[in-house]
């Protein structure tokens, strides 16, 4: 058995903690299971400002400094706070690498423009700027994360242009969304949170 430790990049409630939770049980592949604990005090409780991503960064870190015992440490968000110190990966990357060595055009959809902006400048820290078409912003907030058919009804109408800039798989910039993947039958809809953890399932 794999066993993942995460931790949420903002604090959350139990009911959504359970909710995100179970979405792991869920899309976590065959001898892989995920452990799930709230980032607690410090972090903010939603992520709004670059503010809110500096405060999450630390809060993560600071979480995941005591945590031993796992075969990979993977934080709950695409942004990939406090993942790049050892033993630790992040879902942005492992995504971006699947991506691009599968020849993709990348883009990826974000609730918010500071999300947007982190992600695209975390691509190009990776190497990956020349594979990244476009972000684009669904304009949603903080609640429709837990609201599935509000997201990818966005998702749906935001596909249609990446498709026409060129993309060929579209990563849905939130960790704990459950993607619609037939929002889009012209590219591949990529759920970044399954496709670390289909990743760490096969790495050595």
């Amino acid at each position: 058995m794999i066993r993942v430790y995460s931790v949420t990049p903002i604090r959350v409630g139990a009911d959504e903690l359970a909710r995100r939770a179970a979405r792991y049980a869920e899309i976590a592949p065959p001898g892989v299971e995920v452990h799930l604990a709230d980032v607690g005090a410090g972090a903010p409780d939603r992520l709004e400002r670059a503010e809110d991503l500096d405060a999450s960064e630390r809060a993560v870190a600071a979480a995941l400094s005591r945590i031993d015992g796992y075969d990979y440490v993977l934080p709950d968000c695409v942004l990939d706070p406090a993942a790049d110190a050892p033993g630790r990966r992040g879902m942005l990357r492992l995504t971006l690498e699947h991506l691009a060595a599968a020849g993709h055009r990348i883009a990826a959809v974000t609730r918010n423009a500071v999300i947007g902006d982190e992600l695209g400048r975390k691509a190009r820290a990776y190497g990956f700027g020349d594979a990244l078409v476009a972000v684009t912003l669904l304009d949603l907030g903080f609640d429709a994360v837990s609201d599935a058919g509000r997201w990818n009804a966005a998702l749906r109408r935001a596909i249609d242009d990446l498709a026409a800039r060129g993309a060929t798989a579209v990563i849905n910039g939130c960790s704990a969304v459950e993607v619609d993947r037939s929002a889009g039958a012209e590219v591949l809809v990529v759920d970044p949170a399954a496709t670390a953890l289909r990743r760490l399932a096969v790495r050595p």
